[in-house]
């Protein structure tokens, strides 16, 4: 591989970090608001937790678990394409 196609490589990869730090963040702020909700329901009352409040946020906790896992998956998936880059430079 010639020096312009590693410098290409490099180019691509250093966005990828930038990608996968935003993810990151991202990750942590849903994760953020999943705890919230998941708090709000534990701390309503047993009288209402068979009502539609609870069930709505329940609902809510978990799309924002699968987000979050979603979001962790992809900067996993980001890692695994940075290692191929670092193989593909060599």
């Amino acid at each position: 591989m010639n020096k312009a196609r590693r410098k290409r490589i490099e180019n691509v990869s250093t966005k990828l970090e930038e990608l996968k730090n935003l993810l990151e963040e991202v990750m942590e702020e849903v994760g953020e608001i999943k705890d919230e909700e998941e708090e709000y329901m534990e701390n309503m009352p047993e009288n209402m937790q068979s009502g539609e409040r609870y069930e709505a946020a329940e609902t809510a906790y978990e799309n924002l678990e699968s987000a979050y896992d979603g979001v962790e998956e992809i900067t996993s998936q980001i890692d695994d394409i940075l290692s191929q880059l670092e193989e593909a430079a060599q």
